[in-house]
């Protein structure tokens, strides 16, 4: 068996045939008018492809072909078991080629491929075949009534969703969306993130093969503001599903009272705290997810535990431990499964991660270590794993999601303190609580104000819990069953059995 070491990942790179274009109505075309923008690598600025800017004329070609294709019935009107089975030959086909998926998504965004391929596309084809296996088992309602009426409860899918989804897990967080409009009986539109694209673009051929039939599901690509805009204003779109900025998310509500008053829901920015109380029962353990609940993913994670709230009587000696193992955890080459933290997923992203650094020290942070670009000369964008010490609540490092391997830590005192401290954000996606004392979990998990508590880990979860946050952080809930509610309208159907 070949050795999967860098320089096999690297040959296949060199090898891996790359398709940059919009998938409509079951064929790939180019965008209307041949507009097309560059997907260069993050890990040293190769290019890799020019991709389809899809403009509003796509746009309107992949709602209509999505509309046909949910009025005809092709997908909405077959038999659960048969949408069922096609469902899980498109997660067996993921699986079946997660090589070169984790391989594109890896050049494409700068990930590890060691996480592409032990994560990401792992839970992606699960995802798929966990909603093919909920769509024969979800079953819906008789009323109570009288004897002389008949009430049923039903569920109905909405029509035509519009998926907008993210960079940093591109085919992941797709799937959250995807799997579950279509385990509805929806036609879906796909919209990747410009800046990874390509890993979406290679999922509709596989959609295809699986035999989800031309026009069920669309993909997209092209500029958030162009693409992305004309799909939240479009009046024929009944759903938009968003994971992205709360300003962004923002917007998309926006669009949705400018034209037709769809559906949207958001899965939007986070700042979450990661509390460790003085009788944390595993110190060492707590250090290791402090450190990689901010630099896994090079902090490009909306759970990320950005802001870290240690007790006082332990603060010193839990720091130590969070930069030591920060320290093994150095950027490097994505392509080498050593390679622990890859690149940022473009320059723009790089630059602003330092930006952001700057400003933290201008208004007083204390830098622990990192802080800079690293590896300049390979020509890709990478950032150290950078650790500060804030003395105040108001430092914009606290204040701000940043979206980068940054982490402020702070003391505190109290419960009340760490509570206080905690919930004031404008965002509340995840918070982490570390305790021995199983009271105080329990009456802190309940005073959090986060969508997603973690006592004694962090980040940890399965496809079987819902995923999302409240306050600025969005609402609606990725993932688990209550996700199909997203994607289904409950119809009340009232006969009467006098007649």
């Amino acid at each position: 068996m070949t050795a999967r070491d860098a320089d096999y990942w690297r040959s296949r790179a060199a090898a891996l045939s790359i398709r940059g274009q919009a998938y409509i109505d079951g064929a790939y075309c180019d965008a209307a008018d041949g507009a097309t923008f560059l997907a260069a690598s993050p890990i040293d600025g190769r290019k890799l492809a020019d991709v389809a800017a899809c403009g509003p004329a796509d746009v309107d070609r992949a709602v209509a072909a999505s509309r046909r294709a949910f009025e005809s019935g092709v997908w909405a009107g077959l038999a659960p078991r048969q949408r069922k089975e096609r469902l899980l030959q498109f997660a067996r086909l993921i699986d079946a080629h997660q090589e070169e998926l984790a391989l594109l998504e890896t050049l494409d965004m700068g990930k590890p491929i060691r996480d592409a391929l032990a994560f990401d596309l792992p839970e992606t084809a699960r995802c798929y075949a966990w909603y093919a296996e909920a769509i024969d088992k979800i079953y819906d309602e008789i009323a109570p009534t009288g004897p002389d009426a008949l009430a049923t409860i039903t569920r109905e899918a909405l029509g035509v969703v519009a998926a907008v989804v993210p960079w940093n897990y591109p085919l992941m967080m797709a799937a959250w969306k995807v799997a579950p409009a279509l385990a509805a009986g929806n036609s879906v539109i796909l919209k990747p993130a410009e800046q990874a694209s390509l890993s979406a673009i290679r999922l509709a051929a596989l959609a295809e093969e699986a035999g989800i039939p031309a026009g069920v599901f669309n993909v997209v690509p092209g500029l958030g503001a162009v693409a992305g805009q004309a799909l939240g204003r479009h009046p024929d779109v009944d759903c938009i599903a968003f994971t992205g900025s709360t300003a962004t998310g923002k917007r998309f509500m926006e669009y949705s009272g400018q034209s037709n008053l769809k559906r949207v829901w958001l899965e939007c920015g986070g700042k979450s705290p990661h509390i460790v109380f003085d009788d944390c029962p595993d110190l060492d353990r707590a250090a290791q997810a402090a450190a990689l609940g901010i630099f896994s993913n090079q902090g490009e994670v909306c759970i990320a535990g950005s802001r870290l709230y240690v007790q006082d009587g332990i603060y010193d000696a839990f720091m130590e431990k969070v930069a030591a193992y920060a320290a093994g955890l150095q950027p490097g080459d994505p392509l080498d499964p050593a390679t622990v933290m890859g690149a940022m997923v473009d320059e723009r992203q790089m630059r602003g991660v330092l930006d952001r650094i700057a400003a933290g020290k201008a208004e007083g942070a204390t830098l622990r270590m990192g802080g800079g670009q690293a590896l300049g000369a390979t020509g890709g964008y990478y950032i150290e794993p950078t650790i500060f010490e804030c003395a105040s609540q108001d430092n914009s490092l606290v204040r701000e999601e940043i979206f980068g391997p940054v982490l402020a830590a702070q003391r505190f005192t109290t419960e009340d303190d760490a509570i206080r401290l905690a919930n004031d954000s404008i965002y509340g996606l995840g918070a982490g609580l570390w305790t021995a004392n199983l009271s105080r979990a329990h009456r802190l998990s309940r005073r959090l104000r986060a969508g997603l508590v973690w006592v004694n880990c962090y980040a940890e979860g399965d496809i079987s819990v819902p995923f999302g946050g409240v306050k600025q952080s969005g609402f609606g809930r990725d993932k688990s069953l209550h996700a199909l509610d997203k994607y289904s309208d409950l119809k009340t159907t009232w006969i009467s059995l006098t007649v």
